[in-house]
């Protein structure tokens, strides 16, 4: 298959790319360029209530408190989300 590149560096998926790859209008897709130069075309799908349930529970559950103390904790040290 074969894909034309615009003047604006836009490119039209082919349709058979597409179906496969259950994408319509307003999909986000990824592109990752392997050490070989191959390109991968990943769709980004899902939603934040697809990870619920993902991380077990805590043995110990924490406290309002306890939870606010550990995030004041991390702002006064500067601590980032990586």
């Amino acid at each position: 298959m074969e894909a034309t590149i615009t003047s604006k560096g836009q490119v039209t998926l082919p349709k058979p790319i597409r179906d496969r790859l259950d994408l319509k209008a307003g999909d986000r897709i990824a592109f990752v360029m392997e050490e070989d130069g191959t390109l991968r075309v990943t769709p980004i799908t899902g939603s934040v209530m697809a990870l619920a349930g993902m991380l077990p529970r805590p043995a110990t559950p924490l406290s309002q408190d306890e939870m606010d103390e550990v995030i004041a904790g991390a702002a006064v040290r500067g601590d980032r989300p990586r």
